[in-house]
């Protein structure tokens, strides 16, 4: 705790090791999980998958991707907390020291699951993954609460996973790829090379959104660097520095955006989702950018009755500018309206569906999904972001922020992790409450609510009292 608040690190993460998934998988995929060293000295895991162009398990791949446009990690094991993000023992100790009191665990290599082309494999990892974390993380009072993670290449066993790990295996929430790699259109053949992807929010997601509603779970959103999920601006650099500047931020605010103007948060208007680890200070402006396009090119906007100018009043211009009365301008003018403006080419007489883009949204205010607690993000401590939230957002910038140490990956801040976020400005102590621990609750739920540490209970209780 930080001077008796709740400390929760909303997006903590273990490092596995893929020879351990190894004894969770199923035999036939046992050797298609490895480690390799790549050219530069860096491990790597290595992935047998599906090969598009021999139609054959026979495409060796490394992940994070080791090189070229969109490169992944590299260098990246923290040397104060690469241990114990693989082991508990070393973890807790560091949480005891710095004040955590409950981490939620996400994966590192499973982050890439959804990249894998060969769906029966990526069910298989997916469920390893889940099992493997389930046995971690029992124990330890309840301070360790791992998250599931799901495979996208087919929603029914996605489904099905989802329901495994919060029924049957007792996790808090569930982790998804902000978006699926597929081929693009006018590349097939490249793929996954060359790809575009589907959204988390596509139509084909919803059924699994539904059922995080009915289960009152959160969603995580995660994506990361080397995975081959379009990340962005981050798809065009080739070194690890500026692919790293941009693929979270990108990954996350293009799924946000996708989420709002897709019309996923209207139709599940319970759904929690955390966008995470990539910053918040960034969400004011683009719900700005949302709100404003909203009011101006959706609930004020009418494509059928655009601005035409008159004839008299634009030919009067027209000849004003050129500082010349003849009969040609006045023919050039009139040519140029009637191309530009004419009766023939009356916008209310077209008949395409296009021209209302999100018109199911035109009584919907973007902002009222943060508002209404829809939207989440993780902050780690060195973050500004939610010390100006309020001033750009107003009360709901007080409860979108949720503290994240962002455990066991290279650029997270373990000492004075907790302190360092406490004390980024004069925080009152009810904001502190939420940035610290609140955020995380109201994100993850009962399921999170009902599971805390006994010491943290007691001292609920007597708090209350």
């Amino acid at each position: 705790m930080y001077q008796g608040l709740l400390v929760i690190d909303a997006d903590a993460h273990k490092l596995e090791n893929p020879l351990l998934l190894r004894d969770y998988i199923e035999p036939q995929y046992r050797d298609r999980i490895g480690l390799v060293i790549d050219s530069l000295g860096d491990q790597r895991a290595k992935l047998i998958d599906f090969n598009p162009a021999t139609g054959k398990n026979d495409y060796v791949r490394m992940f994070p991707q080791p090189q070229g446009l969109g490169k992944g990690g590299f260098r990246n094991l923290h040397p104060e907390t690469t241990l114990g993000a693989m082991f508990n023992r070393v973890r807790i100790e560091h949480m005891d020291r710095e004040g955590v009191d409950v981490q939620v665990i996400y994966g590192t290599l499973n982050l890439i699951f959804s990249s894998i082309l060969d769906k029966d494999f990526a069910i298989a990892l997916c469920r390893a993954y889940n099992t493997y974390m389930a046995d971690d993380c029992r124990g330890y009072d309840n301070r360790l609460k791992p998250i599931g993670v799901l495979p996208l290449q087919d929603v029914d066993a996605a489904i099905a996973e989802m329901k495994r790990c919060i029924n049957e295996l007792g996790m808090v929430g569930i982790a998804v790829a902000p978006n699926l790699p597929i081929p693009h259109p006018k590349a097939p053949d490249a793929f996954p090379e060359i790809r575009t992807c589907k959204n988390i929010s596509h139509p084909d997601f919803r059924p699994l959104l539904q059922t995080a509603v009915d289960l009152d779970i959160a969603l995580g959103i995660h994506g990361g660097p080397g995975s081959y999920m379009v990340g962005g601006i981050a798809d065009h650099m080739e070194t690890f520095v500026l692919s790293h500047i941009f693929v979270q931020r990108n990954q996350q605010q293009m799924a946000m955006a996708r989420m709002v103007f897709d019309g996923a948060f209207e139709q599940f208007p319970t759904l929690r989702v955390g966008f995470l680890e990539g910053g918040c200070g960034w969400i004011p402006d683009l719900a700005h950018a949302f709100h404003e396009h909203w009011e101006k090119r959706i609930r004020d906007f009418d494509p059928k009755n655009p601005y035409r100018p008159s004839l008299m009043d634009f030919t009067k211009l027209m000849i004003q500018e050129r500082g010349v009365q003849n009969v040609n301008l006045l023919n050039q003018a009139k040519n140029l309206f009637d191309l530009l403006w004419s009766a023939e080419h009356d916008p209310a007489k077209i008949d395409d569906a296009s021209l209302y883009e999100h018109y199911d949204l035109r009584h919907r205010d973007p902002m009222d999904y943060f508002k209404r607690g829809q939207i989440f993000a993780s902050y780690e401590s060195d973050d500004p972001g939610p010390s100006y939230m309020p001033q750009a957002m107003g009360e709901a910038g007080k409860h979108i922020p949720c503290f994240s140490g962002d455990y066991g990956h290279w650029d997270g801040v373990l000492k004075d992790c907790v302190k360092d976020a406490a004390t980024a400005t004069e925080y009152d102590r009810e904001h502190l409450a939420l940035l610290l621990g609140g955020n995380a609750l109201a994100l993850y739920g009962d399921r999170l609510r009902n599971s805390l540490p006994d010491y943290v209970k007691a001292e609920s209780t007597v708090t209350a009292q």
